[in-house]
């Protein structure tokens, strides 16, 4: 009802009722920036030292195994894809992912990660 008494008023106050919409919208447009800033996620220390915990208890959970103990997909992976690499040490956790410390011929060392059919996993 208010807009429609404001669009009514006749065509002499076109410049005042230009200054008020662009209050309106100045205003409007401030109100909105105000609420986005306060919208970004903040996590409390107690968050960030569960989830470094759960990430180090999750890497941790590796048993270590003999090289011969490993599955032929992941022995036949790592000299397919890495032909000079010498296994130092292997170890396989509950859900059967495997960690392989690798070394090159170059002296270059590594961890790999792989699944127990062979396929590597980002860790």
């Amino acid at each position: 009802m208010i807009w429609h008494i404001y669009f009514n008023i006749p065509s002499k106050f076109n410049h005042i009722k230009f200054h008020i919409m662009k209050k309106i919208l100045f205003v409007a447009a401030m109100a909105l920036g105000s609420m986005t800033a306060f919208a970004q996620e903040t996590g409390t220390p107690q968050d960030d030292a569960t989830q470094a915990t759960t990430q180090e208890a999750t890497q941790d959970n590796f048993t270590e195994i003999e090289s011969s103990e490993l599955p032929e997909a992941i022995t036949s992976a790592v000299s397919q894809n890495y032909p000079t690499a010498t296994i130092n040490k292997a170890s396989v956790n509950e859900a059967e992912q495997y960690k392989l410390e690798v070394a090159l011929e170059d002296g270059t060392q590594g961890v790999l990660y792989a699944d127990k059919d062979g396929n590597w996993i980002d860790m």
